[in-house]
């Protein structure tokens, strides 16, 4: 039998990167500075820093990345760098339209000038109601009334002066009837001396105390009287409507000045065109109400019907927006993006009527208004899952307006409704959220690329360098100094650079999500509290590392104890055909880690190909079929160049009830395949993880440290032999971050991990059997695995062949 060459193993030293206390210039992080910047993230920051202060439609930023990875905070610094250089931006208020009341007006004023004109308008209103009702009781005003008045009563009165003698005659007066706040002129006829009525008199009639003939011609000649009384005051109601006039001139041109004066300081103050516009405005509603202004009469405690109610609201003005105390540009975090909370409401309210009602005082801001000429910052998915919220995000975005509107589409009763002005608005709007909705937002939505064009990605892994060695320290150093925790040593630094490097997956980066690097360094410093040491070292960084590890690791000691007692089936020892030790990775969230599983295989002659038992049973993701693709591809390539691959085989994960993705056990599976058609016994003190190309190329694989550590733990529960291991991919070597245990059994030859490059490498290690290279003639050498496979394959197609032929003749 051909000689099989021996295969170098993994050695220890490269199997986990140990950080280089020289590396390390200091006692205790106590000497070193903390980090005042964002570490391991150049690429996102310089992206933040492009779409927050470039100019330009469209330029709003969209945030991706992984929770932890320092997005936010440097979002934080980004933020107060570029804010601090802009100017503030303006005041923005509501007033009323006095045009249209539907409709209230913006106004813009300078930064705190907003509250400041609200002070001075009602400052100014609250003087004309304590100085008009006092220039209507001035001497001056009362005597120039006086005299109006005295004049339309001489004409009213000289009218009035025949008609009187006439009725007067005729047996009847005339009397002034009270009609609620009004007064009429009434004729009355007048019996032994009393103005009597008609109901009066019409009772006596009944009672034959008066003559009803007498009755009849009174109330005959009382008609005529009357129409003739409607003429006289139908002739006066001229000269009455001057009078209104007169007296309305009059109150104008004792109060104008007033008027005039108080909104002339206002207009001194405070610039702008649709300032002067809204003044004057005021100015001529004031004068066309001056009645508003006037005092109620004793006991008039609600208004008559029909007539106006002062309440004065309509010269309030609505500050939505005081930049009075802030400092550059805005910025402002919507931490709940609802519809009311980002652009806005319009309240309503109950009037007397019960009916809901509302004007441009009840107009309420949003985060949008607030962080106009600066900065808001919203989560994606919150506001995705708002109704209505993105889409009227991005119509704002588009046209640069806020439209507050009185949104509420679960209201059910009928209200008034108001269309304020559109707002201008000029600022940037930070989204963060994952690379998921980013790709589907920018496929799918055609408006997103055009309002979202800048985006900054964060990494969840940096470079392993000197510098970046230097800030993980520093890092700890911060967390340490805000928190008050203990310092770290030498070792207990590298324990955590350490910790980083496996996070990250590869020995020449770190990870960046910092979240967990804080989460170790608070835990560590708590070991270190409980065992009274000043300092916190590497054996309290273990220690924080293990205890996390039995916090989360429940399913896994079952999983492991079910191995033990057998429930799971895996040999860690001997030789079985057909059947592999595969590596899988279960990710529980929080927790992930590798367990072996077996994977066996079964062949006989037949034209089914490779059955993949987990597809057929629709227990197999994409990936893991095309894997079983690719494998059947390699078999064709290496023994189906001269005679056709007529065989039926079957692969099976056993003991699988949850599903099977992901290619890396594809190389697993094809050493099933060919120990099966050889008939040659695989080890199973060795596990296999790693996929395939048709070339027979073994590929990486992801989860090569929890693969290794799962198959390890299993060998070690049951006892280390000496000769048990892990065959993995040579391109996972820089992936290697090995717990110390594993390490250390390597070291003392209890357990070795094999890189190989193909398929034949493998297959010489798991069957101890040289793999054999094809001839030039096609064949193999005799001997090895592959001449076994080969002549197996053979003879399956020679075996198919006569059947066929047989069974033909059998039908002839």
């Amino acid at each position: 039998m051909p000689e099989v060459k021996t295969f170098e193993e993994v050695p220890p030293g490269k199997l986990r990167w140990q950080c280089d206390l020289k590396s390390l210039p200091f006692k205790t992080t106590q000497e070193v500075s903390a980090c005042e910047v964002v570490i391991g993230q150049e690429r996102g920051v310089k992206a933040l820093n492009f779409g927050l202060r470039i100019p330009g439609f469209g330029y709003n930023v969209f945030i991706t990345g992984t929770g932890g990875t320092g997005r936010r905070s440097a979002l934080d610094c980004c933020l107060l760098e570029a804010a601090k250089d802009k100017k503030i931006p303006p005041d923005i208020c509501y007033t009323n339209n006095f045009k249209n009341p539907d409709m209230p007006r913006v106004l813009e004023f300078e930064p705190g000038q907003g509250k400041a004109f609200k002070k001075e308008m009602a400052d100014f209103i609250s003087a004309l109601k304590r100085n008009i009702p006092q220039i209507f009781e001035s001497d001056e005003y009362q005597t120039r009334r006086k005299v109006l008045t005295e004049q339309f009563g001489e004409i009213q009165k000289k009218k009035f002066k025949g008609f009187e003698k006439k009725i007067t005659i005729d047996g009847f007066t005339l009397v002034q009837i009270q009609m609620g706040p009004y007064t009429r002129p009434d004729i009355l006829p007048v019996i032994a001396g009393n103005p009597l009525n008609l109901d009066q008199l019409e009772s006596l009639v009944e009672k034959n105390q008066f003559p009803r003939e007498q009755f009849e011609a009174i109330q005959k000649r009382l008609l005529e009287l009357m129409v003739e009384l409607q003429q006289i005051i139908k002739g006066t109601r001229k000269e009455e409507k001057e009078l209104i006039e007169k007296l309305k001139n009059l109150e104008r041109d004792v109060v104008e000045p007033l008027v005039v004066e108080g909104i002339g300081e206002i207009r001194d103050k405070f610039q702008g065109q649709k300032v002067r516009e809204y003044l004057d405005e005021v100015g001529e509603n004031i004068l066309a109400n001056l009645s508003d202004f006037q005092e109620k009469p004793e006991g008039q405690t609600l208004p008559i019907p029909g007539q106006h109610e002062a309440s004065f609201s309509e010269y309030e003005v609505n500050v939505l927006v005081d930049n009075s105390g802030t400092e550059g540009a805005p910025i402002v975090e919507e931490t709940y993006p609802s519809y009311r909370n980002l652009f806005g409401s319009v309240e309503r309210m109950m009037d007397r009527s019960g009916l809901w009602r509302t004007d441009f005082t009840k107009i309420k801001g949003g985060s949008l208004l607030r962080a106009n000429g600066g900065y808001l910052i919203i989560n994606a998915k919150d506001a995705f899952l708002e109704p209505g919220v993105w889409l009227a995000l991005k119509r704002t975005l588009k046209t640069k307006r806020v439209e507050i509107q009185a949104y509420d589409p679960f209201f059910l009763f009928t209200t008034s409704s108001i269309k304020p002005e559109p707002i201008e608005v000029d600022l940037k709007v930070i989204m963060i959220g994952d690379h998921l909705s980013y790709h589907i937002l920018y496929r799918y939505d055609e408006d997103f690329k055009k309002i979202f064009k800048a985006k900054a990605d964060f990494d969840i892994v940096m470079d392993r360098n000197d510098a970046s060695i230097k800030e993980y320290t520093s890092f700890i150093t911060k967390i340490c100094q805000e928190e008050n925790l203990k310092p770290f040593d030498q070792t207990g630094a590298a324990g955590v650079l350490e910790y980083g490097a496996r996070l990250a997956g590869k020995q020449k980066k770190l990870s960046t999500q910092f979240h967990q690097i804080a989460d170790l360094v608070r835990e560590s410093s708590y070991w270190a509290e409980e065992e009274g040491s000043a300092h916190v070292k590497e054996k309290h960084v273990d220690m924080a590392i293990e205890n996390r590890i039995e916090r989360l690791n429940l399913v896994e000691s079952k999983i492991q104890e079910m191995i033990q007692d057998g429930q799971i089936m895996i040999d860690t020892e001997g030789r079985v055909v057909g059947q592999v030790n595969g590596l899988s990775v279960f990710d529980m969230g929080d927790y992930a880690f590798g367990r072996p599983s077996r994977i066996t295989a079964k062949t006989s002659m037949g034209k089914a190909g490779v059955i993949d038992i987990e597809r057929e049973v629709e227990m197999s993701g994409p990936i893991h079929t095309k894997g079983v693709y690719i494998l059947s591809g390699y078999l064709r390539g290496m023994y189906a160049q001269d005679k056709p691959l007529n065989m039926s085989a079957s692969l099976c994960f056993e003991q699988s009830y949850s599903g099977v993705e992901g290619d890396s056990a594809s190389s697993t599976e094809v050493y099933a395949l060919l120990s099966s058609l050889s008939e040659v016994p695989i080890r199973q003190d060795i596990a296999v993880t790693g996929s395939v190309n048709q070339k027979g190329e073994v590929q990486p694989i992801g989860g090569v440290n929890h693969k290794i550590e799962g198959f390890f733990d299993v060998c070690r529960a049951r006892r280390l032999t000496g000769t048990q291991g892990v065959i993995i991919p040579h391109q996972n070597l820089e992936d290697l971050m090995l717990r110390k245990e594993v390490i250390e059994a390597v070291k003392k030859k209890k357990f070795h991990i094999y890189p190989i490059q193909t398929i034949n490498q493998g297959i010489e290690i798991l069957t101890c059997m040289k793999a054999g290279e094809r001839r030039k003639d096609g064949s193999y050498e005799d001997g090895t695995l592959n001449h076994l496979v080969d002549q197996k394959l053979r003879e399956l197609a020679e075996n198919l062949e006569k059947f066929g032929e047989t069974e033909e003749k059998d039908e002839s």
